[in-house]
């Protein structure tokens, strides 16, 4: 890889270096979608199990695994996976337990009181992937969350396996936090199920996929742009981020390992041929050994394949000093940044925007992938600028409640009038002055 000097830059080169691999839906890809969704919502089960055959090969008249298929699955994980996984679940609900909503009331005037209230999103949806690797850390990642924040009804979705069956990595995931119902479904056609509903059984009963009021989760093309055509429906679910390739920045400075530099950029680089990754450094010697390592690293990896297209899209950038490369970082916007450099915090507080950040030399990306206990589900493509990841909030709603004595009604209702009739609104105004005037009629 070829190391780019930032300050030799102009500004059109500046975005260039900067730029994502271009992320082209095209027009198949939409209209295959637009097909799937259009047939779950006017046929329900029977159109998600007819995709789920033509699509992966698999026919089952009940997408929900049975009891005694859950049961199976977690009796073929390993009992070293299963003890990593309650580890990683555990770390989880200790760092996710303080960060949802918190309900206040304040009397903002003599009797009238405003305040906040909390509940729990009713019905969840979790799109768990399991393409060319299962992803059980995406369960946990969006089961804890969604378990704490108490949501009353939650459904996963995953891919089949070929056996019919679904990874029981995911599976032991699921159950680690209480979760049983899990579908063997995938794509759109799961999307769709937890967007518009595909019960089971006669009219009325409970049983199958449940219309959801949000679906969580990454996904291939078609999931993410099921996702996105299913949130822009009227009345359609919320979804929790729109989720494109993985991409890492690294800021390194001198002291850093070019060794361990190399092996995070590639952690990420295997994801996927359209995951970018980034080195920042003031120091070109480490750049240099950087760009060696990941050559020789990438070699060494089963999906060299995969990492080697997704460097074609990546990038060494060689900045003036530090403050300069976390400029370059902000302006980014990535979704993992690590600062591999000798004083972490001090750079912390000029980092504006970033998915999640990994502090020091001894903090890779890989912790917050698996168990360190913050959350994976984050902001790509440049998103970052204006959201965060999945927290316990995103399984919450937030409801602001009032009232109101008569004697705040007297003080406060004038102002109401005023306001309602400079914006002409002359119903809201009578809906004050009939109170305040004692006219019940």
């Amino acid at each position: 890889m070829r190391v780019l000097r930032w300050n030799e830059l102009d500004a059109t080169a500046r975005t260039e270096a900067l730029r994502r691999p271009a992320q082209v839906v095209g027009q198949e890809v939409r209209a295959t979608v637009a097909d799937i969704l259009e047939a779950v919502e006017r046929e329900g089960l029977a159109a998600v199990v007819d995709a789920t055959e033509r699509l992966d090969g698999i026919r089952r008249e009940d997408p929900l695994l049975t009891e005694g298929e859950i049961d199976a699955a977690v009796a073929r994980v390993p009992a070293e996976v299963r003890a990593a996984i309650t580890a990683a679940a555990d770390n989880l609900r200790a760092f996710h337990a303080p960060g949802g909503y918190t309900p206040y009331l304040r009397e903002v005037v003599p009797g009238l009181v405003c305040e906040r209230a909390v509940r729990p999103v009713r019905t969840v949806g979790l799109y768990v992937p399991a393409g060319s690797a299962p992803l059980p850390s995406t369960a946990l990642m969006l089961g804890v969350p969604a378990v704490l924040a108490g949501c009353p009804e939650i459904v996963v979705c995953t891919p089949p396996t070929a056996d019919g069956g679904a990874d029981p990595t995911v599976v032991a995931s699921c159950v680690e936090l209480g979760l049983r119902r899990i579908a063997v479904v995938g794509g759109a056609q799961a999307v769709g199920a937890m967007a518009f509903g595909a019960p089971t059984g006669q009219e009325g009963q409970s049983g199958g996929i449940p219309r959801c009021d949000k679906i969580f989760g990454p996904g291939n093309t078609f999931v993410t742009e099921a996702k996105r055509q299913v949130a822009g429906l009227q009345g359609g679910p919320g979804i929790d981020l729109p989720a494109g390739p993985s991409e890492q920045l690294v800021i390194a400075d001198s002291g850093a390992d070019p060794v361990w530099v190399a092996a995070d950029l590639l952690s990420q680089a295997e994801h996927g041929p359209d995951s970018q990754v980034l080195c920042v450094s003031d120091d070109g010697k480490l750049l240099d050994a950087v760009a060696a390592e990941l050559d020789r690293q990438a070699a060494e990896l089963p999906r060299e394949e995969t990492v080697r297209a997704a460097l074609e899209a990546s990038r060494l950038v060689l900045t003036r000093d530090l403050q300069e490369a976390v400029a370059v970082s902000n302006e980014y916007a990535p979704e993992h940044l690590i600062l591999a450099v000798r004083a972490p915090r001090a750079l912390l507080d000029d980092v504006e925007v970033a998915g999640s950040v990994f502090l020091g030399d001894h903090t890779p990306e890989s912790l917050g992938d698996y168990c360190s206990g913050t959350n994976h589900v984050l902001p790509t493509s440049g998103a970052a600028r204006y959201t965060g990841g999945v927290t316990l909030a995103s399984f919450q709603l937030s409801m602001t409640v009032q009232s109101a004595t008569p004697a705040a009604l007297g003080e406060m209702g004038p102002t109401a009038v005023t306001l309602a009739r400079a914006e002409g609104l002359e119903a809201h105004a009578r809906a004050v002055t009939r109170r305040l005037e004692g006219d019940a009629r």
